[in-house]
């Protein structure tokens, strides 16, 4: 059975990898494994052949299953991608009608929720059953959007669209999971609304408890500090946790903490169950008999399963609680009846349940963690059997006299100490095994491994399981005002947690940044795992280190002496552009801020910490719009910054917010030059003088060229992995010949006519980030033929309210047979510059995944 639910492991999760469902022949071949394979899988298994025969079998059967999860995750998507909304009512006002799904989440600006649809006035034969709304505060706040309350409401959608880069977290993959088939906002709140009655169903009941018990906490401490914590452990309800706690929890290694995990549950359930054991016991005293016709260890164990389904529920079923309640059940059923299931069937039985009921989970960082976590604990103790002491209850038949009272004192002392040094024993070799299974996780999640995190969570998992959770729950049974005070308390622990993780957390050192392993590094890291955790005895562990070489030393990825990589980040409507040359890093501009997409927090510092870039030599800020200048607090809070070059004013307050982080500030300007790695970097505009004229009128233009063997190219076509091959053209010129790129920000038509009088052969370059996403003001017939360009970035938001690129400037570009990439059709652009040569990477071409554009 272990094998049969891996192999249905694996075959979900090669899926969730494919580019394309399959189709023809690809059932056909599916079936025949799914049907052949087990058939010759059981003849080799049978009694008396031979080892290799009988391994062959295994290996047939684990094949047959991955075909079976391959294909039912298939088939689950299929049903899944059927439902959308089509690109004609993208922008059209929609009146639906359904009711409110979940929880929902307050922003600054209003409020976000799943609205589930049960009508839609709209020609659309497989209407999306589930909706990501927003309803933007204007006039007044949004209403109390109760779960199961029914709602009318006339709505403006797109199809679900997330910014696709690398090292980020894919959130399209993420609306995906959740069956959100369309997002958008309430487009008229005054004409909202509220229908009789509510949703049936125990899901919504359910939904209505965490509601309320998030109401209530919300009440008792209003703007407490670690009020999203104390939510998060109630409900599961991760929203409202700061911005401040989060850093503090990842740089300690503490994020699990703030979900209800498997540790939270099988806590509870164990406490539930032994109450309800020692009540069941009790019942016997007050002349019932049922200990006599159930036994009060059953009831114990079906009590506490009860429980631990009851928990789940209010942490909203997330992986990590799904993963504790199956196990729980498993376990809970052979005891009932009368059988001891090894803990690595337990184990199988519980991943093989989470993804029948959600093949999406594999998407998840949370499903990695919790399963492999315990699969270390399980790995690691297997060699470690625990034996049973008896303590001496009396005097050996050697002994003539009793011992005395102090004898026995210190003989119960002893055994303590003893008991107590085996706990702590034990637990120190789960917190090791546990640390070394999930670095590698973490790395590939989070680019970093918390070098305190087994000494935060060394006093942190106790602190919380034993003081905070039973608190947190205590104020979810009792009644109010009684619940104020455990609540109040909970909060009191955790502000000394708190006090405690900041002190650890403080030195820089405390966090190692890595880049983002490739899959052969974690291939690697995961065998040096399994070796350093294999029982006593296993040969050369200690070498087990050295296969974690390609993960805590990887080969430098950075480009050549003299070439240089130009990284154009989907970040929505705005622009951010990374610039790598062989030791230097130089971003120009940082996206949008909070106002829009969140750029600099949500992908341009992930980013960044997934290449392994830790500082930055020069960060550009090209004038003062939001849309580039927004995610900047976020990048210098982030990431070291030595010095930040600005088309700003005076007195913008990221002069003074830099200064703050310890960077280097210069005002950008016409002349400015300097040279990295044999690649030269120049400003061509603005001129230097107080700044005039809009934002747009005084942008940084960044030029940044490399040596070449030749001039210009033009596209050639594609390397067969969506790499568009752009080669260099001989020209006899007598001057040393350059690969450029030319970054415009978002200069217009004025800008661009005094460049082309007085720059016109400097403007030449290969490669242009189009001037203000390529709006109508800009990108002029003249100032494109000067540069002649043979790839253009639009870096634009999907349906942006610019409707950028405007349709006859995009022609433009597509007359002049140039390579374009447009980041709300491709995601991100990575180009190589150097050499003979330039090439051209689109995101969404060469990590494309079946969902997207679906």
């Amino acid at each position: 059975m272990r094998a049969v639910w891996c192999g249905f492991a694996l075959g979900i999760v090669w899926l969730q990898q494919q580019a394309s469902l399959p189709e023809g022949l690809a059932w056909l071949v599916l079936a025949a494994g799914t049907f052949v394979l087990p058939c010759i899988g059981f003849a080799c298994l049978r009694p008396g052949g031979a080892g290799c025969v009988r391994s062959a079998g295994w290996c047939m059967l684990l094949v047959a299953a991955a075909c079976v999860g391959f294909g039912y995750a298939a088939w689950r998507a299929q049903t899944r991608l059927a439902f959308e909304l089509p690109h004609a009512w993208e922008g059209r006002d929609i009146v639906v009608r359904g009711w409110v799904k979940g929880l929902s989440t307050r922003t600054a600006d209003g409020t976000r929720f799943l609205f589930a649809v049960e009508s839609a006035d709209a020609s659309v034969e497989r209407f999306p059953r589930t909706l990501q709304l927003s309803w933007i505060a204007q006039d007044a706040p949004p209403p109390a959007l109760e779960p199961g309350s029914h709602w009318r409401l006339i709505v403006r959608l797109k199809r679900p669209h997330g910014n696709a880069n690398w090292g980020v977290r894919d959130a399209e993959a993420a609306l995906f999971a959740r069956d959100v088939r369309a997002t958008g906002y309430v487009s008229a709140p005054l004409q909202a609304a509220r229908l009789k009655g509510r949703a049936q169903g125990i899901g919504v009941t359910v939904d209505g408890w965490r509601w309320m018990i998030r109401e209530r906490i919300a009440a008792v401490l209003a703007d407490a500090p670690h009020m999203g914590i104390v939510v998060a452990l109630a409900i599961g309800a991760q929203d409202a946790v700061s911005a401040a706690d989060w850093l503090l929890m990842r740089r300690t290694g503490t994020s699990h903490l703030v979900a209800i995990s498997g540790l939270h549950i099988g806590f509870a359930a164990g406490l539930a169950g032994w109450l309800a054991g020692m009540l069941w016991r009790r019942s016997f005293f007050v002349g019932g008999g049922s200990p006599l016709i159930v036994p009060a260890q059953k009831v114990a164990i079906g009590s506490g399963a009860l429980f631990a389904a009851f928990h789940a529920a209010l942490a909203g079923f997330n992986v990590p609680a799904q993963r504790a309640l199956w196990m729980a059940g498993v376990i809970a059923l052979g005891q009932m009846g009368g059988r001891r299931i090894a803990p690595s069937v337990v184990l199988a039985w519980a991943l093989g349940l989470v993804l029948l009921v959600d093949p999406w989970a594999v998407l998840s960082a949370g499903f990695w963690l919790s399963f492999c976590a315990v699969g270390a604990i399980l790995f690691a103790t297997s060699g470690h059997p625990r034996v049973a002491r008896r303590a001496e209850s009396g005097p050996s038949p050697d002994e003539g006299v009793e011992r005395s009272l102090a004898v026995r004192c210190a003989h119960a002392l002893g055994s303590c100490a003893q008991a107590l040094v085996e706990r702590m024993r034990s637990g120190a070799r789960v917190q090791f095994a546990v640390t070394i299974a999930l670095a590698p996780l973490t790395v590939c999640f989070f680019s970093q491994i918390p070098l305190v995190g087994p000494v935060a969570n060394a006093f942190a998992i106790p602190w919380v399981s034993v003081f905070v959770t039973p608190a947190v729950l205590a104020g979810i049974a009792l009644p109010a005002p009684f619940d104020a005070f455990a609540f109040r308390f909970a909060h009191h622990l955790l502000e000394g947690l708190a006090a405690g993780l900041h002190l650890l957390s403080g030195p820089p050192w405390t966090v190692w940044q890595l880049p983002q392993p490739g899959a052969w590094a974690m291939a690697a890291a995961a065998i040096g795992v399994a070796w350093c955790l294999a029982p006593a005895g296993w040969p050369l562990r200690w070498a087990a280190p050295l296969a974690w070489l390609p993960l805590l030393a990887p080969a430098s990825a950075a480009p050549a002496e003299g070439a240089f990589r130009l990284t154009a980040l989907d970040v929505g409507q705005g622009s951010s552009v990374v610039v790598e040359t062989a030791r230097h890093v130089l971003l120009f501009d940082a996206g949008p801020g909070p106002e829009s997409t969140h750029a600099g927090e949500r992908i341009v510092v992930p980013y960044l910490q997934a290449a392994g870039i830790a500082s930055l030599d020069t960060l550009v800020v090209s004038h003062a719009d939001s849309d580039h200048s927004g995610g900047v607090p976020a990048v210098l809070d982030g990431v070291e910054v030595r010095q930040l070059l600005g088309g700003l004013a005076p007195t913008h307050p990221l002069w003074r917010h830099a200064v703050k982080k310890g960077a280097q500030t210069v005002r950008c300007a016409a002349g400015q030059h300097w040279q990295w790695d044999g690649v030269d970097f120049a400003i061509l505009w603005p001129d230097a003088g107080p700044l005039q004229g809009k934002p747009n009128a005084h942008c940084c233009v960044l030029r940044v060229s490399a040596a070449a063997s030749a001039r210009h190219g033009t596209p050639v076509g594609t390397d067969g992995q969506g790499q568009v091959q752009v080669q260099a053209q001989a020209q006899a010129q007598a001057h040393e010949e350059r690969l450029t790129a030319l970054l415009a920000a978002d200069i217009e038509a004025p800008v661009e006519r005094v460049l082309l009088a007085r720059e016109r052969a400097a403007l030449r370059a290969q490669v242009l980030l189009v001037p203000h996403h390529g709006s109508k003001t800009s990108s002029t017939e003249p100032f494109l033929d000067s540069i002649g360009p043979s790839i253009a970035v639009f870096q634009v938001g999907y349906r942006n309210r610019f409707h950028h690129p405007y349709a006859s400037v995009f022609e433009r570009f597509r007359a002049r047979g140039i390579a374009l990439s447009r980041s709300d059709e491709d995601g991100a652009a990575r180009i190589e510059a150097g050499g003979a040569s330039l090439s051209l990477e689109r995101y969404r071409q060469t990590h494309r995944r079946y969902w997207m554009d679906r």
